[in-house]
């Protein structure tokens, strides 16, 4: 059979209880050419779930994506995505680790709500006691 007609179907949930192991098995697979779906996306225990059921005001987007998208699209295109489905559950977000103009620039363009990093301002420990 050519491994290029088969597809595994891995769940989100079993692939992130052991990321490394999952990234492994599916590097080893996909050389000899078969490839992968990830199954229950957005279901079950994932940040979905999590924003849908938790009552939170704001949704903090992780700086790894901020840091990214002056260059990645892939990027740009998860901020813009978390950015929207936070605003559709009602919730503001929150952009970590703006470094740079651009960044800021971006964001803005985006639609997210708030910015912090040290392109906004450093953190002062006068902030802590208030």
């Amino acid at each position: 059979m050519d491994p290029r007609s088969i597809i595994f179907e891995i769940t989100e949930t079993n692939a992130i209880a052991n990321i490394e192991a999952a990234q492994r098995l599916i590097g080893e697979l996909r050389e000899h050419g078969c490839r992968f779906a990830l199954d229950d996306f957005g279901s079950g225990f994932s940040s979905f779930h999590h924003l849908k059921h938790l009552p939170v005001d704001f949704v903090k987007i992780d700086g790894q994506f901020v840091r990214g998208m002056v260059h990645s699209s892939a990027d740009r295109a998860i901020v813009m995505s978390i950015n929207d489905i936070a605003h559709a559950f009602g919730k503001r977000t929150v952009a970590e680790f703006v470094e740079n103009r651009a960044i800021l620039e971006l964001l803005c363009r985006c639609g997210v709500d708030y910015a912090q990093g040290y392109y906004i301002s450093p953190p002062r420990a006068d902030a802590m006691t208030r």
